[in-house]
């Protein structure tokens, strides 16, 4: 969070606030003040002149009605002579005496060289003209500003001093300097703008303590919010008062509180649930509402052969490569689950897809979540399931057709030629045995599978158990197979059901004649891995070989690769099958090899012991 600075922050709003409301009234208070001691100065002052005026007025009144004689001083020498005894204050600049025929009989100060001229003043030809004072008139200087007030008087002889609209018999001007009422006026507002100023500044001073008594609290809530957000509780804001900032305190302290107890149970929650989704065998991925991933789990990156970091942020309509299957994320939710196929030429992959659609309160999308679980097994089996049921169906709907054939031939009567009847008779005996072998091959096949048998080991010689089992077949072998033994003639020791191991052996055996061709040879090996501890044989013949692509399935249930000559002779397509169970159950393992058109090799270890443990045993 950026630092508040100085000018943005509540504290300076405070001081301003409390500058401005002291400065408002203040501003108000002393206008008002200085306008009123203004008007009261000059009022004053007007008054002030006006007294001097009323006896300078009544001693020219006198002068001015006295009689002259030739002998006797001049009306100027005495108006003059009146100017120079009375002692007048500063402020008056200038008086000017005016007789009825507007010429100056008189001034103050003393200036000879404008007696006798006549004056053009407006003001003055008013006065002498109606008799009457004109009102005042305050002028100012232009080049210096001063400010003067004007003022005339008329002087009335005794013969007209009653009567009103008279010409005057004289006129008095007078102008007065203001600059001292000013000056004063001045002074007074320097005083108050210096109280002001001193007012301004402690409040400023009182503005700082009292913002920083109030914005205190809220900074250390600011400070505390911050830490706060990065996840820690454990501080706790001061609180100084009971008003309402101590209140916010304690409501922030009591806020805190919660939130601390909110955020561990979520972040229980959130273990707890990261623990499940990371322990899940299945694969988890979670979207936001655009169908962006922003979670999977480790299974669901394993199934997918893509970590979180490569399909962050990516659609999972992409990740999951059905983008033909759906146009866009309402159908995924929609389709519940599905299928899909992540196979290569490595490996078989299939997985299942389920959606859960993530809503808001108001049913509007939120996200998505999918369960990846790995079914290649599951569809393994239950397409082998299928293949199985069809072919024991199939396995025995052939001889019970072929017996039904030839009953229902006899039953017409066949059974009375002594020729047709025996062979109708001996094939039906046939399939009958085959069917009788095919339950039984089953029977073991369904003991392996629920683990219901038993192995009768014991400490068996190989090599010796191997010569046996080769000198049975050879001894009722067609003479059109040669076979080949490469067997050690050293004891080979070994743990073993001597009736199941000869089972596989007779099964695996009979294969490689059944498919041998005329003149072919089968060859008998075995070797001893001592490494591995495990005994190597092998059975080798030169039929027609296996293609490539079906060597790994020929250990499956009824699976055949040419099944039209199996059938033809006698095979039930389970021989292999049991043989790799019996195989697996003695801890050895069985696989083949083949070219096609070069023949077949079927190999199986099984562990093996020393002499040492042969004599204690």
């Amino acid at each position: 969070m950026k630092k508040v600075g100085f000018f943005q922050s509540i504290r300076l709003k405070f001081i301003i606030i409390i500058i401005l409301l002291l400065l408002f009234p203040i501003q108000v208070i002393g206008a008002y003040f200085s306008q009123q001691l203004e008007r009261d100065f000059f009022q004053e002052f007007q008054q002030s002149i006006e007294k001097n005026m009323q006896y300078l007025n009544y001693q020219l009144e006198q002068a001015f009605v006295e009689e002259r004689t030739e002998d006797g001083p001049t009306l100027e020498e005495d108006v003059q002579k009146i100017l120079a005894d009375l002692n007048f204050t500063e402020e008056i600049t200038e008086i000017i005496v005016i007789n009825s025929n507007s010429r100056i009989i008189g001034n103050h100060p003393i200036t000879q060289s404008d007696i006798g001229k006549r004056t053009t003043n407006s003001r003055v030809k008013h006065t002498l003209l109606t008799g009457s004072k004109k009102s005042d008139t305050v002028q100012i200087d232009r080049q210096t500003g001063d400010r003067t007030l004007v003022m005339t008087f008329p002087i009335f002889s005794q013969a007209n001093a009653s009567e009103e609209d008279t010409p005057a018999s004289g006129a008095v001007y007078i102008e007065a300097s203001l600059e001292g009422v000013y000056n004063q006026l001045q002074k007074i507002n320097q005083i108050f703008a210096n109280g002001t100023i001193l007012g301004i500044t402690i409040s400023v001073v009182l503005g700082i303590v009292v913002a920083g008594t109030i914005t205190k609290p809220i900074t250390e809530m600011r400070k505390h919010a911050k830490v706060m957000g990065t996840g820690d509780f454990s501080h706790k804001v001061n609180v100084y008062g009971r008003d309402e900032i101590g209140q916010l305190a304690v409501s922030f302290n009591e806020m805190s509180d919660k939130l601390k107890l909110a955020q561990a149970t979520t972040e229980g929650e959130r273990r707890k649930l990261s623990s499940v989704i990371a322990n899940m065998t299945e694969g988890v991925i979670a979207t936001d509402h655009r169908g962006s991933i922003i979670l999977m789990n480790k299974p669901a990156a394993s199934l997918i052969g893509k970590d979180f970091e490569i399909v962050q942020g990516k659609s999972i309509i992409e990740v999951l490569q059905i983008e033909e299957r759906l146009a866009d994320l309402t159908e995924l939710s929609e389709s519940g689950s599905m299928i899909i196929d992540f196979s290569d030429e490595d490996e078989h992959l299939l997985l299942k897809a389920s959606f859960s659609l993530v809503q808001y309160e108001n049913e509007e999308m939120n996200g998505l979540i999918t369960v990846l679980s790995d079914v290649t097994e599951q569809e393994k089996v239950e397409r082998e399931r299928r293949e199985f049921v069809a072919n024991v169906s199939h396995e025995l709907r052939t001889p019970l057709t072929t017996m039904r054939s030839y009953l229902e031939a006899l039953t017409d009567g066949a059974w009375q030629d002594k020729e047709i009847a025996p062979r109708f008779l001996d094939v039906t005996q046939n399939e009958t045995e085959r069917m009788i072998r095919l339950v039984n091959d089953l029977l073991k096949l369904s003991k392996m599978d629920n683990k219901d048998f038993t192995l009768h080991s014991e400490l068996v010689d190989f090599g010796k158990f191997y010569h046996h089992v080769i000198d049975r077949f050879e001894m009722n072998k067609d003479t059109h197979i040669q076979f080949m033994r490469d067997i050690p003639e050293e004891s080979i020791w070994v743990y073993m059901d001597k009736d199941k191991m000869t089972q596989v052996m007779d099964n695996i055996i009979s294969n490689a004649i059944k498919y041998s061709p005329e003149g072919g040879t089968i060859t008998f090996r075995g070797k001893m891995l001592k490494k591995e501890q495990k005994l190597l044989v092998t059975i080798t013949d030169q039929g027609m070989g296996i293609p490539k692509d079906n060597v790994d399935k020929i250990f499956d249930r009824f699976y055949r690769v040419d099944k039209a000559r199996t059938r033809k002779l006698g095979g039930t397509g389970l021989g292999l099958a049991i043989s790799k169970e019996m195989v697996e159950a003695h801890k050895g393992e069985i696989w083949a090899e083949s070219k096609e058109g070069k023949g077949t090799t079927i190999l199986f270890t099984l562990p093996f012991t020393n002499d040492k443990r042969r004599d204690n045993a």
